[in-house]
């Protein structure tokens, strides 16, 4: 079953099935932290980076988590 119109208003895309169906703005948000987790603990800086980037990384650190 095809929603929001027929199939001819749909943009070809061979990569999407008919019956796909769109993700949630949670479940995309979720799938998307889950990520970012598993590359933090596989890419983990290096200890000899310098002071000033440690500073750096550490506040994209603070301000990722003031906005969750």
């Amino acid at each position: 079953m095809l929603r929001g119109g027929t199939r001819k208003d749909r943009p070809m895309n061979p990569r999407i099935s008919d019956d796909f169906e769109q993700m949630d703005h949670k479940t995309c948000v979720s799938i998307c932290d889950a990520i970012g987790e598993r590359l933090q603990q596989s890419l983990r800086p290096e200890n000899n980076l310098s002071p000033r980037l440690n500073e750096l990384i550490a506040e994209l650190r603070r301000r990722d988590n003031e906005q969750h």
